[in-house]
Order: structure tokens, then C-alpha cells, then sequence
């Protein structure tokens, strides 16, 4: 093997956080489906669940997950603009943006792609048959998508999307996009002239949910046409900026007077705090109720399982059911660790910014035990 192959789909949420970093850093790689015979032979057995995207280097390392593929490459050295903005308070809100495309934005996704059959149901059909059975009959192809298709509609549920909070989350997404619009005035990525950490967060919705199928896509085009070009933007191996042209490479003030980006920032305090809050709550219920839980295991059934239950909380006024993934710590932990990085007047600096948005639980909220990688699952530390 001569070059990285990376196992996804196009229309799959976490692939395109990967595909537009390795494209960004001009790194060569071949994309594959996971309808490949080699992905459930050669790489499943190693992820120990069946899951994407996955990345195998070319000696051979599997790495899975993509916020870990990107942790990889940056460690590495990057090849192109590093994800990591050069300021602290800066890498502190790039991870900010990070959790909350990777998580927070699961809700309009979902929604958007499962619940408009009428306009996105053949596109979807065609994409999940060629990327999860190409090579079936006709029978076996239908067969395979009725499959995934109803693990989708039933995850959609486990997210929080159902007749009740459908107009909320038309409502809140319409919010952020018009936000997000606002911000890409002058501004071509999210914290600057530079993708980050952020930006590829935010493209794992953005980008293959919410452009790419068929009815959301055309909204994103009605309503937000600056989102629509920084999506492209993200996905081109170049700035594709020519729209901001004579403007100085040069990174966003995070503690300029009341800014587009604080705005983003209160949206995400009103949207997904919430759920945030939550689900560390129970993860820290789920934790007490099993005190002799061995370190370095899920405390799950099996290796790969993700969900350790379902907790309820009010969103928008609205009672809302979700699964709790301990994976959604993890992400948190990121912050915090980004935060602790910072000496005594960044740290207080980023506790007036995190303050004057709504976020300064975000420096607190943890659970008991800190969320770990193993292999390529999540598990619970000492």
C-alpha cells in the first residue's frame, strides 16, 4: 500500500471531517466504501465494531474515529495549514466548534436527510446502495438500504427528532444558519482566514447531511449562500476564498466587542448546553451506580457498544429523550484540556468570554472519571 485509504461514504457525517482535512493538507489517499469485501474481512476485526470513518496508513495502522485521524496527522506534522490555531483561546474555541458540529448539529442532520422521502429518498436509496452493497442484486441492494435506512430513522428518534420537536429544530437550525451567514461576511473559516478544528467539526453536518442531500440542500442554497461556498471551500484543496479577495491572512479577536462569533457561541449555550449537561449528569448517575466498573472497559455488554442509556431533559421548552454516549464527554474533555493549557490571564480572559456567551459550564461540566481510548473504542479511565 503506497497511500492512506480512508473507509467511508460520501453522504456519512464523519467522513467528511476527514475527507476535507486530508484534502486540505494535500495528503494523497483513496477512498473506499465500506461494501468493500475488505473492510468487514480486514478492518472490522481490528475496530471491533462496524463503524466509520477508518483510516489505514500505509504500513498498515487502522486508526477510527475522526477526530483521532486528525490528532494523528497533526502530531505528525501537518502538511498544509495546521488545524491547531496558533493563539490559546483560540485552540480552546476550536474544539468548542468541534464538539458542537460532531454532536450538537445531529438533530437538523437527521432530520433534514430522514424526514423529506419525497425529495430525498431516491438520492439516499442510490447513495447508501452504492456504498454499503454495490455489487448486490437488485433484491439484495433494496434489501440493504431498507436496513440502514430504518437504523437510521430509529437513531434519528434517539437524537431527539420526533412530531413534537420538529419545528424546533426547523427553527434552530434556520438560527444558526442565518448566524453562521452573518459570520462568513468576512471571514472565510470559522476562527480566521485558516481552517481549524472548528471548521472540521462543522463540515461533518454541514456538509454531507445538510448541502449534499437534496431538500436541506436546497434551502442551505435559498438562505445561506455563504454557508454553501465556505461547504466547497472546505472541501477544495486550496483557500477557494477568491471572494475575499484583498483580505489580510489573519486570525478572528475572540474578545472583541460583541462579534458575529460570539454569537455562534451563544447559539451553541442555548442549543446544545442543555443536552450537554444531561447527558454528563446521567453518565455520572450511570457511573455511581457501578463503583466496581474496572478501568480501561466500557461496562458494556460488548466492546464496541456506544450507549450506556437514554436520558430526558428540556430543550427549547420541550421535554427531549436522547441516548448517552460517553463519547460526547470526550469531546468535552477536549476543551478542558485545551483550557487548562492556558497561563493565569488567558484563563481569564477565556472564563469572561466563556461567561458573556453562556458557556462557562463548559469548563466545569465532567464526569467522575475521564473518558478514554483503548484500541479504537471509548472506555472509562481509573
Amino acid at each position: 500500500m503506497t497511500m492512506h485509504i480512508l473507509y467511508g461514504m460520501p453522504g456519512a457525517y464523519y467522513t467528511a471531517k476527514v475527507r476535507a482535512y486530508l484534502r486540505k493538507q494535500r495528503i494523497p489517499f483513496e477512498e473506499r466504501v465500506p461494501g468493500d469485501a475488505r473492510f468487514t474481512k480486514e478492518i472490522v476485526p481490528q475496530t471491533e465494531r462496524w463503524i466509520i470513518p477508518v483510516l489505514q496508513t500505509p504500513d498498515g495502522q487502522v486508526i477510527q474515529d475522526g477526530t483521532v485521524i486528525l490528532d494523528h496527522f497533526e502530531a505528525l506534522g501537518s502538511t498544509g495549514p495546521s488545524a491547531t490555531p496558533p493563539d490559546p483561546l483560540l485552540r480552546v474555541l476550536a474544539h468548542v466548534f468541534e464538539l458542537f458540529g460532531g454532536e450538537g448539529m445531529l438533530r437538523p442532520a437527521m432530520h433534514y436527510r430522514w424526514n423529506f422521502d419525497a425529495h430525498n429518498l431516491p438520492f439516499l436509496r442510490a447513495d447508501f446502495i452504492a456504498g454499503l452493497n454495490p455489487n448486490g442484486s437488485p433484491e439484495e441492494a433494496e434489501q440493504t438500504f431498507l436496513l440502514a435506512s430504518g437504523r437510521m430513522r430509529k437513531a434519528t428518534l434517539s437524537f431527539g427528532v420526533n412530531p413534537e420537536t420538529i419545528p424546533l429544530v426547523e427553527a434552530s437550525y434556520l438560527d444558526f444558519l442565518q448566524r453562521f451567514e452573518r459570520h462568513l461576511v468576512h471571514s472565510p473559516y470559522v476562527l480566521g482566514s485558516t481552517p481549524t478544528y472548528a471548521d472540521y467539526g462543522l463540515i461533518a453536518p454541514l456538509q454531507p447531511h445538510l448541502a449534499r442531500d437534496p431538500y436541506p440542500g436546497k434551502l442551505m442554497k435559498q438562505v445561506a449562500p455563504r454557508v454553501l461556498r465556505w461547504v466547497e471551500r472546505m472541501n477544495a484543496p486550496d483557500a477557494e476564498a477568491g471572494e475575499y479577495l484583498g483580505l489580510a491572512p489573519a486570525w478572528i479577536d475572540p474578545l472583541a466587542a460583541d462579534s458575529s462569533l460570539h454569537s455562534l457561541l451563544r447559539f451553541i449555550a442555548e442549543d446544545y448546553l442543555p443536552e450537554l449537561r444531561a447527558q454528563v449528569e446521567f453518565s455520572n448517575a450511570w457511573l455511581a451506580d457501578q463503583p466496581d466498573l474496572q478501568a480501561g472497559t466500557n461496562g458494556l455488554p460488548r466492546t464496541g457498544d456506544r450507549s450506556i442509556g437514554k436520558t430526558t431533559f428540556t430543550w427549547r421548552g420541550v421535554a427531549t429523550t436522547v441516548t448517552v454516549l460517553p463519547y460526547r464527554l470526550y469531546m468535552l474533555q477536549r476543551i478542558q484540556d485545551a483550557a487548562a493549557q492556558l497561563n493565569a490571564t488567558q484563563s481569564q480572559d477565556f472564563h469572561a468570554l466563556m461567561e458573556l456567551c453562556g458557556l462557562r459550564e463548559l469548563l466545569t461540566l465532567r464526569s467522575s472519571r475521564r473518558v478514554e481510548r483503548r484500541g479504537q473504542c471509548e472506555v472509562w479511565g481509573a
